[in-house]
């Protein structure tokens, strides 16, 4: 039996990099990142609820995980529903975001409701 020629199965290797660059490894991140921020969400509204057993006062808006662990880009942050003047004090603000170390940020009420994800 023949073997092919070289070209063709560099050609045929090649190909198939091309496809599974444009098909499979775009949504293997995309669900690495929807995992990372769900779990992002849990252990935020998680210590959010520990913060509230334990008596702390979250009502001045507090960063909670700074950053979030084993999440270095995300972090986790009280804030009021609506808004309060109080929620723009940098001191209130997770410094990880606000010095451009975590990208990601979790937003929780003083319930421990979720307000959003950025």
């Amino acid at each position: 039996m023949r073997k092919p020629p070289l070209y063709l199965t560099i050609l045929l290797i090649v190909l198939l990099i091309i496809f599974l660059y444009f098909f499979f490894i775009p949504e293997f991140y995309k669900l690495k990142e929807i995992d990372e921020k769900e779990i992002a969400i849990k252990k935020c509204i998680e210590e959010c609820k520990k913060a509230l057993r334990e008596g702390k006062n979250i009502s001045n808006g507090p960063c909670l995980l700074d950053p979030i662990p084993e999440l270095n880009d995300w972090v986790c942050d009280v804030a009021h529903w609506p808004r309060e003047e109080i929620d723009n004090f940098p001191e209130n603000q997770c410094s990880y975001f606000r010095e451009g170390r975590a990208h990601h940020f979790i937003e929780v009420d003083t319930s421990c409701n979720l307000i959003r994800v950025y």
